[in-house]
């Protein structure tokens, strides 16, 4: 997939049953850690270049990667079938507990009540909002992501982006007595 703004030239390659390897290029060196993390605990392969506007912020950079992976991920997803739909994941990181539910339901939502606020190095925490939401609303998935509780910043984000990427994989696991798994019969 590319994506290309004013703003923004993003190149993405995806496979959602891969084994994790992630080859990241935003020019923002926490959010590459939180997107290889991602791909480890999804097992994505992904090879991502984002070549965005720094020097304003890393609002757009950070906004439009989760544009551009929703829109691969609804790509792969839609139509729906053979995989169990939803997704579940509590992940700990020493003092952090993130929790992720989510829905492929091709319909989009997203609750986030993890951390809003601070920094974690030069990355404003903030954006961990607009990637989920961008991801979600692209992706046409239902997501929720809840801190049960933490301290540390950098820990708390890492978990929630590991809790996502986990209820992704859960999600997407393969289940051929499924089938459309929808009573509408389509999703």
């Amino acid at each position: 997939m590319q994506r290309k703004t004013k703003e923004t030239d993003i190149s993405l390659e995806l496979e959602i049953y891969g084994s994790g390897k992630a080859e990241i290029s935003t020019g923002i060196g926490f959010f590459d850690h939180m997107l290889e993390a991602f791909c480890k605990h999804a097992l994505f392969d992904m090879k991502l270049v984002c070549k965005g506007d720094l020097h304003v912020d890393f609002h757009h950079s950070v906004e439009d990667v989760g544009i551009v992976i929703g829109q691969a991920l609804r790509e792969k997803i839609y139509p729906i079938s053979g995989v169990e739909r939803f997704g579940e994941a509590t992940v700990v990181m020493d003092e952090a507990a993130v929790n992720c539910a989510l829905d492929l339901s091709n319909r989009s939502f997203l609750v986030y009540e993890s951390i809003s606020e601070g920094k974690v190095g030069e990355f404003d925490i903030e954006l961990a909002n607009e990637f989920f939401q961008a991801l979600a609303f692209n992706a046409a998935i239902t997501l929720h992501i809840a801190k049960i509780r933490g301290r540390n910043s950098h820990h708390i984000l890492e978990a929630s982006f590991k809790a996502c990427a986990v209820a992704l994989r859960r999600a997407l696991a393969k289940n051929a007595r499924v089938g459309v798994p929808s009573t509408k019969g389509v999703l």
